[in-house]
């Protein structure tokens, strides 16, 4: 599995042949478009597009999108994602760190969590294997790290990671640079 960040809250995750976009700055090509606040431009490319809350299984990914409060009041979708044997969790524009006790329950055993720095508190709590930051800045970050109680962590171009490799990792933070 590769994972890159396109900056903002927006991810490329990808198997082979498969590829799986969150929150696209641009029009870009995709088995599946993941939209957490409102939909973007898309194209015949963007796939199979999921806009909100609900269960989806498409090309054997499983999707469950769950409604919370997304910043300036908006709906925002947090996405529950089965993806090679991987379980990954897009928080999204979320604005709040606390979550009702059904959406808590759908975010167990998280391996990966794409998580706005602002949410840093709610991110630690849900204890995945692996933490990706979003929508940062360099002092945002730093704020983060702080609060994680990490050093500064090194940024990578992109993470290459499979399912055994998440073994043993609790809370570990990876920084992925903006493509």
């Amino acid at each position: 599995m590769i994972i890159t960040y396109q900056g903002g809250n927006s991810f490329k995750v990808s198997q082979g042949e498969l590829a799986l976009v969150v929150n696209p700055k641009s029009k870009t090509s995709a088995d599946i478009t993941l939209f957490s606040v409102g939909k973007e431009d898309t194209s015949e490319k963007s796939g199979f597009v999921i806009t909100g809350p609900g269960e989806y299984e498409v090309k054997d990914i499983s999707v469950k999108g769950l409604q919370s409060e997304g910043s300036q009041g908006k709906i925002n979708t947090i996405y529950v994602v089965g993806f090679e044997g991987v379980n990954l969790c897009f928080l999204g524009d979320l604005d709040t760190d606390e979550l009702k006790s059904d959406t808590l329950e759908n975010l167990e055993d998280i391996d990966i969590l794409f998580a706005p720095v602002s949410r840093q508190k709610l991110a630690v709590s849900l204890e995945p294997s692996l933490i990706i930051p979003a929508n940062y800045t360099p002092e945002t970050l730093k704020k983060f790290f702080k609060e994680s109680g990490e050093d500064d962590v090194k940024s990578e171009d992109k993470l290459v990671i499979k399912k055994k490799d998440l073994e043993g990792k609790e809370g570990e933070i990876v920084v992925l640079k903006e493509e």
